[in-house]
């Protein structure tokens, strides 16, 4: 009899079927859990990696800071006009009070003219009012000169009139006649000597006014007379010119800045400051720097807030006398210091900073790097302070972030 065959529930074209979907799936999820992580691959040599430390961490800030004199002083014109001639060059020692320069603006020069010769007409109008007063004085006190020499004859005639009418000697006509030049007389010293009065009064006024004027006049004539002669600009110290570079015909506003003087009495240092310290950086605070072999303390006595391009300025002065070797312009590296030291977690610098504002970093474990959140306090020229998120001996990728910041994992290839 024919013998009934079972058909195979699994074959071999049913098996390689199912493996290939089963490959397919697990494709399919590698690829999908890959689009939920975003991996990155990278060789390993193409990243910097630090561990993190622990240690001292040292609050200080190493800056270029450029040597400039103590005390430098603008040279300016305080008119505006152009360069006439030039007597002396940049870099020369001057004293105070040398000619530097001679600025010509005719306009400026005619106005001044016209009004000193107007001053000085006023002046002399003054000066006649006030000679005319004293000539009306003059005339004032001769009309009582004779008015008292006609007053006392008067009197005497009046009195010897008086004796001899009373003796029937003159007439009443005769004694009334003296006696009205007598009344006569009297009445008008009386009356000139009020107006003597008045006028003194009014003529001390008037001098006054006219004194008062004649000063105001006088100074306005020598501050035009200064104005002109500062048409020649001198040096208002000694030292030496720097920054000065005129050329005949050069043209300047009022006030625009000619050049400096440096005062030769010492140097101070000034540098930029990156804007992360600008809440960081106080007046006071002490720094120290290094010159032909030798240390040098400093202190910040000025800081300039405003920031430009990204930085912000700072002045530091020596505690002890600057170095005779010191000019103007010599570069030099200082270190500042912010704080005492003390001991923290310690990340070096990197670029990555820049990617991430210290807000996470990649933490690498089993050859894997991942995102992880952190908390970067203080900065120095050679490490971060890391006050969260990361431990002792923990390796961290502290390039440039730019080409991998939107991934979660990165894959490091040894």
């Amino acid at each position: 009899m024919d013998k009934i065959i079972q058909k195979k529930k699994f074959n071999r074209k049913t098996i390689l079927i199912i493996l290939g979907l089963v490959a397919f799936v697990a494709i399919v999820g590698y690829g999908y859990s890959l689009s939920l992580n975003k991996v990155y691959r990278v060789d390993a040599d193409k990243l910097t990696i630090n561990k993190v430390g622990y240690g001292d961490f040292e609050d200080v800030v190493l800056l270029n800071a450029s040597v400039v004199p103590l005390t430098s002083v603008i040279v300016s014109s305080p008119e505006g006009g152009t360069v006439a001639q030039i007597f002396t060059e940049n870099g020369a020692s001057v004293v105070a009070g040398t000619p530097l320069l001679k600025i010509a603006n005719p306009n400026a020069l005619s106005s001044y003219t016209a009004s000193e010769t107007s001053i000085t007409e006023q002046i002399n109008q003054l000066r006649k009012l006030r000679l005319d007063l004293e000539q009306n004085q003059r005339i004032m006190r001769q009309d009582m000169m004779d008015i008292e020499n006609s007053l006392r004859t008067a009197t005497r005639k009046y009195k010897i009139d008086s004796t001899l009418f009373s003796k029937k000697v003159i007439t009443r006509e005769e004694f009334n006649t003296s006696s009205q030049d007598y009344e006569y007389y009297q009445g008008r010293k009386t009356l000139l000597k009020q107006a003597i009065a008045q006028e003194n009064q009014s003529r001390v006024m008037q001098l006054q006014q006219i004194e008062t004027s004649i000063s105001r006049m006088n100074e306005s004539l020598q501050t035009i007379r200064q104005n002109i002669e500062n048409m020649t600009i001198k040096a208002p110290v000694s030292g030496r010119l720097s920054s000065y570079d005129p050329v005949i015909g050069k043209s300047y506003s009022a006030n625009e800045m000619l050049g400096k003087i440096d005062v030769l009495k010492g140097y101070k240092l000034q540098a930029g400051v990156d804007e992360y310290y600008v809440n960081r950086v106080k007046e006071g605070q002490t720094a120290q720097c290094e010159f032909n072999g030798k240390n040098y303390k400093l202190t910040v006595s000025k800081v300039i807030p405003e920031v430009t391009a990204g930085q912000f300025q700072i002045e530091m002065v020596f505690e002890d006398k600057s170095p005779d070797e010191l000019r103007r312009g010599l570069s030099m590296q200082v270190k500042l210091t912010l704080s005492d030291n003390s001991k923290s977690l310690l990340l070096a610098q990197g670029q990555f900073f820049q990617s991430t504002g210290g807000n996470w970093v990649f933490v690498i474990e089993n050859g894997k790097a991942t995102k992880r959140n952190v908390k970067i306090g203080r900065k120095n020229y050679l490490y971060y302070e890391v006050i969260e998120g990361l431990q002792k001996n923990e390796e961290v990728i502290t390039s440039s972030y730019d080409q991998f910041n939107q991934y979660d994992i990165i894959e490091i290839n040894k």
